[in-house]
């Protein structure tokens, strides 16, 4: 095992988007990430196309990394078998509503009466105490109150989604974040920690580093950066495709300007300062169109790159796999799953140099390693019997 969190075990409680990908975070980096499901599976296993049952491929995109438990939490045997569990754990995590987490008597209060040194994790859609603590929540509705549909609506005309689970995702990556910093409190002060990531406030608070504009001085100011939610601000078409740039200060757009052919530009009043280029942003970037639909995308990059410009053309997914970038620096990796075959994933793309994280396995196979880990903890052949009922392991692990 290697990476910043090995030899820390996680037991992992998450289903759906948000918490899988916080877990495969931390399973990346090393850490033994125990992923408790019921006998169902998480529901992204049966999500998009799939060679074998439970194994969907939105699923294996988030649970490599992991082993699989199956208990039923709701009966006294399994959810016990849990808690043991929790007892030889660092880490605790969920995105259940905090009330569903209460009924199962798996509260913070109650986990860490088992252990008082471990990190117990939730995220879900509110914050903890608010009102709306226990309103459900997924992606869409997210998207939705935290303004980011309004925010494609000013810059599009249309309101819409992002067209990905971009609430899910970036709360994932705040909740691995916060795991890491309560892991690292914990070696100064030895006591555990609960956190809790509300989906809306971090969307919210995320969409408002650009947004929050004037209205930082007050309530007398306005939201929406105006150059991001300018209708013009996209990729460029060219003769052959689309260029992608930004340029930003006086002397970057006086040399576009000049390998463009068009230097007196610099001295219109509309765009010799960053302020007049900020008010009249549509201006400038209809302007910036009719240049480049002059040209090929190579031209266009030849010229941005004599311009010192930071560019690149506009690529399509299926361009990426292709991309020498891409293949230099290996970040579509194959490995060998057990029962799905030669797969597909993606590299991990933070690098630490002297502990670095690792790819060690796949997606688990739904309750894979339900029999070794109850040995783990101690539990006989009669005992394993019990827990499990009519919804055994799949294998041994």
């Amino acid at each position: 095992m290697s990476g910043p969190l090995a030899g820390i075990r996680v037991v992992d409680l998450t289903v759906n988007v948000l918490g899988p990908i916080a877990t495969q975070i931390l399973g990346d980096m090393g850490a033994d990430v125990i992923k408790v499901e019921a006998a169902q599976g998480d529901p992204m296993r049966v999500l998009g196309p799939a060679h074998h049952p439970n194994m969907a491929a939105f699923f294996l995109n988030m649970n490599r990394n992991k082993r699989s438990l199956v208990l039923d939490l709701k009966q006294p045997g399994p959810r016990e078998a849990l808690l043991r569990l929790v007892e030889t754990a660092d880490v605790f995590v969920h995105n259940m509503r905090l009330g569903a987490a209460e009924r199962l008597g798996l509260g913070s209060a109650a986990v860490m009466a088992r252990n008082p040194r471990i990190i117990y994790a939730a995220a879900a859609g509110f914050r903890k105490g608010s009102s709306w603590a226990d309103r459900p929540a997924y992606d869409d509705m997210i998207q939705g109150e935290s303004g980011l549909a309004d925010l494609i609506l000013r810059a599009s005309g249309e309101a819409r989604y992002a067209p990905m689970a971009i609430a899910d995702k970036l709360g994932g990556h705040v909740l691995a974040s916060a795991i890491g910093m309560a892991l690292f409190n914990r070696t100064r002060t030895g006591t555990g920690e609960e956190i809790n990531v509300p989906m809306f406030e971090t969307l919210l608070s995320f969409n408002l580093v650009d947004h929050l504009w004037t209205r930082a001085y007050g309530e007398g100011g306005s939201f929406g950066y105006p150059r991001a939610l300018s209708r013009q601000r996209r990729p460029y078409p060219t003769t052959d495709g689309h260029i992608c740039l930004l340029a930003t200060t006086d002397e970057q757009w006086t040399r576009l300007f000049a390998n463009f052919d068009v230097p007196e530009l610099i001295r219109d009043p509309r765009f010799n300062s960053l302020a007049n280029r900020t008010t009249n942003i549509d201006a400038l970037y209809t302007v910036l169109a009719g240049l480049f639909i002059r040209h090929s995308t190579a031209e266009c990059s030849r010229r941005l790159l004599a311009a010192d410009i930071a560019h690149g053309p506009m690529k399509r997914l299926e361009d990426l796999p292709d991309d020498p970038y891409v293949k230099e620096t290996g970040f579509f990796q194959q490995i060998d799953h057990p029962t799905e075959g030669r797969l597909t994933t993606t590299a991990i793309p933070v690098t630490f140099t002297n502990a670095p994280g690792t790819i060690r396995s796949g997606a688990p196979n739904l309750g894979e390693h339900t029999e070794t880990l109850l040995r783990e903890l101690g539990y006989t052949d009669d005992g394993i019997a019990e827990i499990t009922g009519q919804h055994g392991a799949r294998g041994s692990g």
